[in-house]
């Protein structure tokens, strides 16, 4: 049976960026993100349990989040040079052979828990797994059929994994994320709920609508409970809108079955066009 790869390909573009030398094109255009995708790309395509994937971008880097909540992540401070590589990356990854879903109203990652969430009990797929450290794609593991992989660190979090390393199972990860707060996502959390108190009261409780407000009434007593529900009594309203931000929609549209996802090959001419244009010549070779 397959299994299934979701690529998160914004995280992909933006660790390249970061993370790969930058390289003109012969035109003189920043391309090295995109080349750094690309040999990402092909690279997991050689493995053996590779046969059928999708990427997921962000088309645009805004979503209905920026509607419910003004500090909520936006492309502002964005470097244009990794801005203008967007298209670019879209069109490396068709002619890769892949399949793209571009988000607009959605996330990409709202796009993957939209795919997992068709496919999760069909039979005939052996496991889903969402290639990104994204701590937000935690909420999506199941067991060891729903995974996700940090290629980069060759790390798979498995449903056993998101408890040892978030103190909570998959279902309490918004909860989690709404307290302790997401940096990357512009969500603050609640003041004083570090790591170790949010596991240890959402291990009990499971969700933030169910924690008492009196923390005499509390199951666990974690340091500074006075505090700490005092904190969450005051703000929680704000902590229901930030679990609200970090829960990924399921509803997404996605015009495939899974088995229109296996990958067959490059598409050789658009694949070798777009390779000129960016200068890239040994990857025609590789593939």
């Amino acid at each position: 049976m397959p299994k299934i790869h979701l690529i998160d390909a914004t995280y992909e573009l933006f660790r390249h960026y970061f993370g790969a030398p930058k390289r003109r094109s012969p035109s003189g255009v920043e391309v090295g993100a995109t080349l750094g995708l690309m040999r990402s790309l092909a690279a997991l395509l050689r493995q053996d349990d590779v046969t059928h994937a999708a990427c997921a971008f962000d088309h645009v880097i805004e979503s209905f989040r920026n509607r419910l909540y003004a500090g909520y992540k936006t492309g502002e401070g964005i470097e244009q040079d990794l801005l203008d590589q967007f298209p670019l990356a879209e069109r490396a990854t068709s002619a890769l052979g892949l399949t793209a879903w571009l988000g607009v109203e959605l996330e990409a990652d709202d796009l993957i828990a939209s795919a997992v969430a068709r496919w999760e009990s069909v039979g005939d797929i052996q496991q889903i797994v969402l290639c990104s450290p994204d701590k937000d794609l935690a909420q999506c593991v199941q067991g060891s059929r729903v995974v996700c992989l940090d290629r980069r660190r060759d790390i798979l979090l498995d449903e056993a994994g998101v408890h040892d390393k978030f103190g909570v199972g998959p279902d309490s990860i918004p909860d989690f994320l709404a307290l302790v707060g997401d940096a990357a996502d512009g969500i603050p959390g609640i003041p004083r709920w570090g790591k170790k108190a949010s596991s240890q009261v959402l291990a009990s409780y499971g969700s933030i609508e169910a924690i008492p407000q009196d923390p005499a009434t509390w199951q666990v007593r974690p340091r500074g409970a006075d505090a700490l529900a005092a904190n969450l009594n005051e703000r929680r309203q704000d902590a229901l809108l930030f679990k609200k931000l970090a829960t990924l929609r399921r509803d997404g549209e996605i015009a495939q079955d899974w088995v229109d996802l296996e990958w067959k090959g490059v598409h050789r001419q658009e694949f070798e066009e777009l390779c000129r244009e960016l200068g890239e010549t040994r990857l025609p070779t590789q593939i």
